[in-house]
C-alpha cells in the first residue's frame, strides 16, 4: 500500500473521505500502488480472501434510469432476478449500467465505484454474505483507492438494507 501524501488525491477519492469523516467511519482511505479494478486485483493487493472484497456493482432500473448499486462479496455473483424483485415494481425491468451511466450516475468510474460518495444517491441493497467476515475493503473512488470496513458499517454508511441477493455458488 502506498499512503504518500506527496500526490495529492484523486476527486473521487477526497469524496469518499469526506463521508466517511462525516460518518465517524475509523478508517480512511488508502491508496494502493497497482490498480485494483477487480475483486481478485484488490484482494491480491491487500493479501485478504477474495470474499473480504465488497464489489460495488451498478445496474440501470427501467423505466426510471434510476441506479441501483449492489454491494456483494467479491467471490460472490449477484443474483439480478433478485436485486429485480426488490427494487422494481411490477413489470419494471433491471438493466446491465454501461461506463457512461455508471459514471454520470455515481461520478466514479468502472473498478473504482465505492459504496458511499456517489453524484446522485443510488438505490443501494447489501448482501448479506459479506457478514461473513469481520474485517471488509471496499473501492475508494478510484481503481488504487481502497477503505477498511466491518460489514456492519455498511448499512450505516449507506443506509442500505442488508439482503439475501447473491447466487449459491462461489466464484
Amino acid at each position: 500500500m502506498n499512503n504518500s501524501r506527496h500526490q495529492p488525491l484523486p476527486e473521487g477519492v477526497l469524496r469518499v473521505t469526506q463521508v466517511l469523516r462525516d460518518k465517524g467511519h475509523p478508517h480512511a482511505p488508502v491508496m494502493l500502488s497497482d490498480a485494483a479494478r477487480t475483486a481478485q486485483q484488490a484482494a491480491d493487493a491487500l493479501g485478504i480472501q477474495l470474499g473480504q472484497i465488497a464489489k460495488s456493482i451498478i445496474f440501470k432500473r427501467k423505466p426510471d434510469a434510476a441506479a441501483v448499486l449492489v454491494i456483494t462479496s467479491g467471490d460472490r455473483r449477484v443474483d439480478e432476478k433478485k436485486v429485480q424483485a426488490l427494487v422494481c415494481a411490477e413489470g419494471q425491468k433491471l438493466g446491465r449500467a454501461d461506463a457512461d451511466f455508471v459514471k454520470a450516475s455515481t461520478g466514479f468510474s468502472i473498478g473504482g465505484v465505492s459504496p458511499v460518495g456517489h453524484a446522485t444517491l443510488p438505490v443501494t441493497l447489501i448482501d448479506r454474505d459479506l457478514l461473513r467476515f469481520e474485517e471488509i475493503w471496499a473501492a475508494a473512488g478510484h481503481p488504487h483507492g481502497v477503505f477498511k470496513l466491518h460489514p456492519d458499517d455498511l448499512a450505516h454508511l449507506t443506509g442500505a438494507p442488508i439482503v439475501d441477493i447473491a447466487l449459491q455458488e462461489v466464484l
